[in-house]
């Protein structure tokens, strides 16, 4: 938990997600605190990374002092707790699968087409009563007798 008068790298998260701009901005908080072992805590801190980010300075000092995502901030880190997290880095893919701690490339990338092929289920439509897709994308219309 974040103490009192501290920032966390989660509240500009949360402001840059809102911006889509999530990944950069997890990536340029990494960088900085485990690449380059600088503070990511306080508010100075976390603006230096606006201009990297392309975020609006201002925008983003009145989003962190306001805490405008604190309680989204709040909700992500119980259900984290709820579903184990003790450390990092922690994943939760489609809010029910769980990665904990490190693991290669090969791992993941199951982990993710389980979760698609289980959220995602194929269904499939008796011939001719549904759309279909042509070589270059786009819907070419059933044939009907």
């Amino acid at each position: 938990m974040v103490r009192h008068g501290q920032r966390s790298g989660r509240d500009l998260d949360a402001h840059a997600s809102a911006e889509g701009k999530n990944r950069a901005a997890w990536e340029a908080i990494f960088r900085t605190y485990f690449g380059r072992a600088e503070p990511v805590f306080s508010l100075e801190a976390l603006l230096k990374l606006t201009g990297e980010l392309s975020l609006a300075r201002e925008r983003t000092r009145r989003a962190l002092t306001e805490r405008r995502f604190r309680q989204q901030v709040l909700h992500d880190a119980r259900q984290a707790q709820r579903l184990g997290a003790s450390g990092a880095p922690f994943i939760v893919i489609a809010g029910r699968y769980v990665v904990a701690g490190a693991h290669d490339s090969d791992s993941l990338l199951r982990l993710l087409r389980q979760a698609w092929d289980e959220t995602h289920p194929v269904t499939f439509a008796p011939s001719g009563h549904a759309p279909a897709c042509g070589s270059d994308g786009r819907a070419v219309a059933s044939a009907t007798s």
